[in-house]
């Protein structure tokens, strides 16, 4: 009846739950607008100003982009814009705006079919780290490149990201071992920018690792292509490489290349490069020229950081701005529908409140008297399985005592002394098993006296054929003990002794108890006849015993065998 019931209301509130959840979607559906046309007008028009290098500008429709698009929906357009979107940071040195950017996208990388938008987000995360000198993190998502599906040529330059990187950690020869094998790919070669930057690497890679010969081969290579191909960035850093060559070996040339370096950095206004040539300037000069440079780089330096702090602060006006319009028109769109579902959505509450109370107090209430039908049902069950074995241990050990008794005493001459004699050692093994029933049903007491009372039941086995040997009982701190646990102990331990006297024939029994900082540990052991393990389950009153300790989230070992004694290893936690 009660499953019945818990089931029906279950059921009206699955239901009431359903009807709820489908009138939301439908207000949600009434809401949403496919906006998937205005995003990509946003994307479109920042490309045209991305390409033409109005960043400032291009950062802010890529901005607005990301407030309308949907990156569960349209995860690629999500993805690519916020690339965009980290580049400009980057390109104007503000890496940690551009990395905050960049992972915005990396939960929704699953949610994206063409893996090349995803190379793209790696890249440039990796060019970050690059930068801000992480360059583990670098090496990690060029890897996790190289594992998407996209060309060859993504995936040879996701490489040569990895031996830059190496590079700048110092490890050459690791780096060769990654550049020597993209010198002779076809889609390296035909890259000019790609090829000459990548044979300037191996000369920079051979020169640190004392390849005399190879290196200036492959500077000088690197050098007449950029030449070719008037590259300012490459000629700058070959100018830079070749300089660092000649540094020790002829500085005079070595401070031509510098100056060459310096030149083709400041044609584009590429500041890191720009100084780095002033340092090693700086290092191979003297006298007014040195102040004359050492000034030039530190306005240049503090100019540089005047730079990317004012681009920090542009873009984050940019977003500042953005959301802060986007939110209060916002609040007005939402504005005059709020007012008019207030009144509904308040109603909807009220009698959702009143159905869920309601439910709450009838299940609260079958939960009771399921609870106490439980506990009562399991008292009464107690109660039987206790007055069932007081039941079968009358029947089975004092009724048979009585009934021979009583028929000694219809067959025999009392008037014998020895009869008597005989009457009396009857009378006194049922005055005994009457002890040892009532005993076993009585009442345990657990304040201080405790101890001697399982002191005395314990004691109450031994007779002159059993020796009972215990040890460090009073080791024990019982005090601390609770009341359950202790009537538990008691008839854990009345139960395997009356179980030894009655079956196992033992002539000595040892208990030892033991405190750990979690348990308490009783170790019994009887040298008795064992019994068979098959049958522990279901006789000799073990049962009882299990359940017992079962109860108290203990456990019991049991080790016996016919004819090899019984032992007993009981933990019982505090």
């Amino acid at each position: 009846m009660i499953p019945k019931r818990i089931s029906l209301f279950y059921l009206i509130f699955t239901i009431l739950l359903i009807l709820l959840s489908c009138q939301k979607k439908k207000n949600i559906s009434k809401k949403e607008t496919s906006n998937n046309t205005e995003v990509n007008k946003l994307i479109a028009t920042a490309n045209t100003l991305f390409d033409n290098h109005k960043f400032n500008t291009a950062f802010y429709y890529y901005n607005e982009a990301i407030f309308k698009c949907n990156p569960e929906k349209d995860a690629e357009n999500y993805i690519r814009t916020l690339n965009r979107m980290a580049i400009i940071q980057q390109t104007h040195g503000d890496y940690a705006g551009s990395e905050t950017t960049i992972t915005k996208a990396l939960p929704f990388t699953k949610l994206v079919k063409n893996q090349l938008h995803i190379w793209n987000l790696y890249v440039t995360l990796s060019s970050n780290y690059l930068d801000t000198y992480d360059y583990k993190n670098a090496i990690l998502y060029n890897k996790k490149a190289l594992q998407l599906n996209v060309t060859n040529w993504q995936k040879l330059a996701a490489k040569n990201n990895i031996g830059v990187a190496l590079i700048q950690e110092k490890k050459y020869l690791e780096a060769l071992d990654i550049f020597i094998p993209l010198e002779t790919k076809k889609e390296v070669i035909r890259n000019h920018e790609f090829y000459s930057s990548l044979l300037d690497n191996i000369g920079l890679c051979y020169f640190k690792t004392d390849h005399s010969g190879k290196d200036l081969e492959y500077m000088k290579r690197a050098l007449e292509i950029r030449q070719e191909i008037n590259s300012p960035l490459g000629l700058g850093k070959s100018y830079i490489h070749l300089a660092q060559f000649y540094e020790e070996k002829n500085p005079s040339l070595a401070k031509k290349y510098m100056f060459l370096s310096y030149k083709e950095f400041s044609k584009i206004n590429y500041i890191d490069g720009k100084l780095s040539a002033l340092k090693m300037i700086i290092r191979n000069s003297s006298n007014k020229e040195l102040k004359t440079y050492a000034n030039s780089y530190i306005n240049l330096n503090d100019s540089m950081h005047e730079v990317v702090q004012k681009a920090k602060n542009q873009f984050a006006k940019i977003k500042y701005d953005s959301k802060r319009e986007r939110e209060e028109n916002l609040k007005l769109k939402t504005h005059k529908a709020e007012n008019e579902l207030k009144l509904e959505r308040q109603k909807n509450r009220n009698i959702i409140s009143y159905i869920i109370i309601a439910l709450s107090l009838c299940l609260i209430l079958i939960l009771y008297y399921y609870l106490t039908s439980k506990a009562n049902r399991e008292k009464i069950e107690a109660a039987y399985n206790s007055e069932t074995r007081i039941s079968k241990k009358l029947h089975d050990e004092l009724a048979n005592d009585i009934y021979h008794t009583m028929a000694f005493v219809e067959n025999k001459n009392l008037s014998l002394a020895e009869n008597r004699e005989h009457l009396l050692n009857h009378l006194d093994t049922i005055y005994s098993r009457t002890r040892d029933i009532s005993k076993e049903n009585c009442t345990i007491t657990t304040d201080e006296n405790y101890i001697v009372l399982l002191k005395e039941m314990i004691s109450g086995f031994s007779t002159s054929n059993i020796n009972i040997i215990l040890n460090d009982l009073d080791n024990i701190s019982w005090n601390e003990i609770n009341k359950l646990k202790k009537i538990t102990i008691y008839r854990v331990i009345q139960e395997l002794l009356v179980n030894m006297r009655k079956h196992s024939e033992a002539s000595l029994v040892g208990i030892n108890f033991k405190a750990t900082d979690k348990s308490i540990v009783i170790n019994y052991t009887d040298n008795g006849k064992g019994i068979d393990t098959e049958k522990i389950i279901f006789k000799n009153g073990l049962s009882n015993v299990e359940s017992r300790i079962v109860k108290l989230k203990g456990n019991i070992d049991i080790s016996t065998n016919p004819d090899l004694g019984f032992k007993a290893f009981i933990k019982i936690p505090f």
